[in-house]
């Protein structure tokens, strides 16, 4: 039997199920062992996408992301705005339920957002009490909103200390990210960052707390592939701050600084001993994973950078793909929600070497290494032609774009063709726990008081 006829199969009976199931309550026990890995690769938009596709495997190529089997545009307003901030769009993906831009887990009143589901848990929370494997991935530091927002709950997105904290305590089993200043108190070293650079100031060494909880430690790529295969819980700190060096191209040509920490896994390396580690759990399991590179860096405008992160996040989609041959009860979802700095290609035949700082209407261009520089060369087309081509941009912020949301596997064709944001949660929900919730209603959302 074909992977596709069994994911078919699969589906099949899932949608049968759901639909016994309804909206109803379920127990721990009735939970099935349906798999979600949701990949968020923040700030990218189709053009994004397209960028990363033309240099690394040309024109006639194609990325992981391009041979999903499932798209849908993707609707990313928020509760108060049209464009999505990193906060408020991860609790949305978390929750099913629109919320504004400053939310981080809290509604209007300050209370924990009230999910789709009826419960003051987000669909990770959920995961954790059924008994659920789960992990958490970031490239990013560890109390980034893309990922934190799913097990933690702010006031304000920057109390970093506070969520990272939260996180050591939420129970998930394998928690993978940068950070490691917001671990330590004052101070106290680590092993990447300086006694000058530790944050805490509660006195908690939350890495000694893990360790108390059962987390393996580790802190370079290295350390974590060589991980036992019975490992069941991980913790990873791969940097004092993000795993990527998010500034311009200039500064970190001035600075002799890579894009990213050269000790540091990837995204990719990342996922692939998670799955390893959570697949062992017969109920099933839930990734949410964000490479955070492709908005820091395209929110600096720094070109190279963000065609680099687009490229890790693509190989963190080719490792999801690789296991659903295998595993045809597993989702893979990806979505951003906002285009980070508008990025668009410039391919004219007659583009200049260096590129124009900028475009005749004064959009800011990027060349290979940065302003002014030799342009972009695609890899080879089909006929061994390779091409020329400058990046422009429209901001540093982030926009209300050409996202696009993609799914694979198990309930993809489930995936509407137009996304709303809320949707990601639902799909996600109905794989994960077989139950099908109602569509979204702003005006009857559990969310909205």
């Amino acid at each position: 039997m074909t992977p596709q006829l069994k994911n078919y199969i699969f589906g099949l009976a899932v949608l049968f199920t759901t639909s016994l199931l309804g909206c109803t309550s379920r127990s721990p026990a009735s939970v099935k062992a349906g798999n979600a890995i949701f990949i968020h690769p923040d700030g990218t938009s189709v053009s994004h996408w397209g960028a990363a596709r033309m240099l690394h495997y040309g024109p006639d190529g194609r990325l992981n992301w391009d041979k999903m089997s499932n798209l849908g545009v993707y609707l990313g307003h928020m509760k108060n705005q049209l464009t999505a901030t990193s906060n408020a769009g991860a609790v949305t993906h978390a929750t099913g339920v629109k919320v504004n831009a400053n939310s981080f887990g809290l509604d209007e009143t300050g209370k924990p957002v009230v999910a789709a589901s009826g419960k003051s848990q987000t669909i990770m929370e959920e995961a954790v009490a059924v008994g659920k494997a789960t992990a958490i991935i970031n490239s990013g530091v560890i109390p980034e909103a893309g990922t934190g927002a799913f097990v933690a709950k702010a006031t304000n997105r920057r109390k970093f200390n506070d969520i990272t904290k939260q996180i050591i305590e939420s129970g998930v089993d394998v928690i993978l990210a940068g950070g490691e200043i917001f671990y330590l108190p004052k101070g106290t070293a680590g092993r990447h960052a300086t006694a000058e650079q530790t944050q805490r100031t509660d006195g908690i060494n939350l890495i000694e707390l893990a360790e108390s909880k059962g987390y393996t430690v580790v802190y370079t790529r290295d350390e974590l592939l060589k991980l036992p295969p019975n490992t069941k819980k991980v913790l990873g700190i791969f940097a004092a701050t993000n795993t990527y060096n998010d500034q311009s191209e200039e500064n970190l040509k001035q600075k002799n600084l890579p894009f990213y920490v050269p000790n540091a896994p990837t995204v990719g390396e990342m996922l692939d001993t998670t799955l390893k580690i959570l697949s062992q759990n017969p109920k099933g399991f839930f990734v949410v994973l964000e490479e955070e590179g492709s908005d820091n860096f395209c929110n600096y405008n720094n070109a190279a950078g963000c065609i680099e992160a687009v490229k890790r996040a693509d190989d963190a989609v080719g490792v999801a793909m690789k296991f659903i041959e295998k595993s045809s009860n597993t989702l893979l979802l990806t979505t951003a929600d906002s285009d980070a700095g508008g990025l668009e290609v410039v391919g004219d035949v007659n583009l200049p070497s260096p590129v124009p700082e900028r475009s005749r209407n004064g959009s800011p261009w990027d060349g290979k290494e940065g302003t002014k520089t030799i342009p972009f060369l695609s890899a080879p087309d089909k006929q061994g032609k390779r091409f020329p081509f400058a990046v422009g941009w429209t901001s540093f912020g982030d926009n209300t774009g050409s996202v696009v949301a993609k799914a694979h596997g198990l309930n993809a064709n489930q995936l509407p063709t137009t996304v709303d944001n809320t949707d990601i949660y639902r799909l996600m929900y109905a794989t994960l726990f077989w139950e099908k919730l109602p569509p979204h209603d702003e005006k009857s959302s559990p969310g909205n008081p």
